[in-house]
């Protein structure tokens, strides 16, 4: 029988560029449309990422398609 595990990422990297691009976390949630809190809760695999928020934050962030995985899709190693 399968478990339901969830899959945590490794968001260290995106922290990083919201910080580079943003200066802090506030203006970056601004520019997404959420509450700091909501993007607290994403950073920290709490709630997961839609498809169209990563496509936005990429945008906003200048991350490249090609990118894209790295900065959304790298495991946490626990």
């Amino acid at each position: 029988m399968l478990q339901n595990r969830t899959i945590n990422y490794d968001y260290s990297k995106i922290s990083g560029k919201i910080v580079e691009v943003f200066g802090k976390q506030y203006a970056f949630a601004k520019a997404m449309g959420w509450s700091e809190r909501t993007c607290c809760l994403k950073l920290n695999n709490k709630i997961e990422w839609k498809q169209s928020e990563i496509l936005l934050a990429s945008k906003l962030l200048g991350i490249k398609d090609n990118e894209i995985f790295t900065y959304f899709f790298t495991k946490k190693v626990l």
